[in-house]
């Protein structure tokens, strides 16, 4: 019996030791320490060859280099884990370490990131890029605290044009037709406004609800335009740039809060230098988009911002009511 007992005793000493050895060589998300090391999986919903994904390929690059080969990151493009939705909600369970999800989304979240849908409101990507390090603009992020997400910068991947079957000159013109406007209060509100139609159709079906006729047109990024040859259905794009399009770097706060600060500084200083980078990046591709689509013959053309001012002032009015946020928002960068 004692032997046995001493050979009990001798096991566990030894598993309490191989324990202590391997503690230090590969901590998680969940780590302590600040020389840990982390795999985490970042998700999206745009195709691989899109500016966000080379914005998150950019933060993969940044976090290998700062942590000097500690974190690795792990991309999943194209809706690989699943919609908006879902990739929201597996950064509240852990299940995910990053996602970056359009504003639009998060207006669904919180009303208060309706505030960068005030149309008119930026005149550049350098405009909208400066604003988003505006103190108004980091309480927008801190809204979304209490459901276990850490917002922590923003990006901006195009200005919003209008795409039409037919030729519009006027805002006036545009009231009766159907339009596909992406699923956010805020941006269907605005054409509601204009006196059109919006309707949420999944962007695979754009092209051939355009084609069909089911859509008289879209709201769209040149970017989209471009890679899903929209101008072959809509011949004719309104450089109307009423609204930029941010989008928001997210951590999940059940990984991001289990870290240590040195290690949360970096992903902070990572995601800071991807945000600058990715945004830099499509505004210098704004030109080559606008001669892509002019050589497939699309016709691009100015509308007067001038045109939209009682439709802008009647935003602004509704919105500002909604928070004081987003009052306060408007109210900072309206000119």
């Amino acid at each position: 019996m004692k032997q046995k007992n001493m050979f009990v005793a001798v096991i566990l000493v030894l598993m309490l030791m191989l324990a202590a050895c391997s503690g230090g060589e590969d901590q998680t998300a969940e780590g302590s320490t600040g020389d840990g090391t982390y795999n985490f999986k970042l998700a999206h919903i745009a195709p691989p060859d899109h500016i966000w994904n080379e914005t998150a390929k950019k933060f993969a690059e940044e976090l290998d280099e700062r942590s000097e080969g500690r974190m690795k990151v792990e991309l999943y493009p194209g809706g690989q884990l699943g919609g908006e939705p879902d990739m929201v909600q597996q950064l509240e369970t852990g299940s995910i370490d990053f996602g970056f999800i359009t504003t639009a989304y998060l207006t669904s979240r919180s009303d208060a990131f309706s505030a960068w849908f005030a149309p008119f409101l930026f005149d550049s990507y350098e405009e909208a890029f400066e604003a988003k390090d505006s103190e108004i603009a980091k309480e927008l992020l801190t809204t979304l605290d209490d459901q276990g997400l850490r917002a922590m910068d923003y990006f901006f991947s195009g200005h919003r044009t209008m795409m039409f079957r037919e030729k519009i000159n006027t805002p006036e013109e545009i009231k009766g037709l159907t339009l596909r406007v992406t699923p956010s209060p805020a941006l269907q509100d605005w054409y509601r406004s204009l006196g059109a139609n919006p309707e949420s159709i999944s962007l695979p079906d754009v092209y051939q609800a355009a084609q069909t006729g089911v859509i008289d047109g879209m709201e769209m990024d040149l970017d989209a335009a471009v890679t899903s040859n929209f101008n072959e259905v809509t011949g004719y794009g309104a450089m109307t740039n009423h609204m930029v399009w941010p989008s928001v770097m997210i951590a999940s706060g059940k990984k991001f809060d289990a870290m240590p600060e040195d290690d949360q500084a970096i992903i902070r200083e990572a995601m800071a230098a991807a945000s600058e980078y990715g945004t830099m990046k499509r505004a210098e591709l704004e030109e080559e988009y606008i001669k892509t689509l002019r050589d497939r013959g699309m016709e691009l053309y100015d509308m007067d911002e001038a045109l939209f001012t009682s439709y802008m002032e009647e935003f602004d009015e509704t919105y500002k009511a909604k928070d004081p946020l987003i009052k306060e928002f408007i109210e900072t960068f309206r000119k």
